[in-house]
């Protein structure tokens, strides 16, 4: 995981990060923090797993540490955040050593995340957009009567 670590500690992704914290100070639904990111990249694991992808960890986790880092573009200017996040992501994952193939498949998944058509793919788009809403823990939140998502898509028991 030393990729991945250094993720955590690059100057850009921790700059990143606050902005979105600034962002969503005053914001009542769900946040995109450490918090969330780390939940998307375990349940993904889990799934890995659980359903014997193969998919190596590092690539897991760098694409739920990155998939929401371009959320406070959104709220800036309008860049819808999978979008601003592949803008962002490439340096961060340069810098960290993975491979061409690796950030391809990254930037990929982090692209998809929002897309409903690659939840089944076998692949780590199909892992992080699954883990992603997966993550959001609605049993226990007290916007859920308010929140815009779909009430089939809400998750309304533990599952993972």
């Amino acid at each position: 995981m030393e990729r991945v670590n250094r993720i955590l500690v690059h100057p850009m992704y921790r700059e990143y990060l606050a902005r979105n914290e600034r962002a969503e100070a005053s914001r009542r639904f769900c946040h995109h923090h450490m918090g969330h990111f780390l939940d998307v990249a375990r349940i993904a694991v889990i799934l890995n797993m659980k359903e014997d992808y193969g998919i190596g960890k590092e690539q897991i986790y760098a694409a739920a540490l990155l998939h929401d880092i371009g959320r406070w573009m959104q709220y800036e200017d309008g860049t819808p955040h999978e979008k601003a996040s592949v803008m962002l992501a490439p340096e961060i994952l340069k810098s960290c050593d993975f491979t061409e193939e690796e950030c391809v498949e990254v930037l990929r998944a982090i692209e998809n995340h929002r897309n409903e058509w690659i939840r089944e793919e076998k692949s780590l788009s199909g892992l992080l957009y699954r883990a992603d809403k997966l993550s959001r823990p609605c049993y226990a939140c007290k916007m859920e009567k308010e929140c815009n998502w779909k009430q089939k898509n809400k998750n309304r028991e533990l599952l993972w």
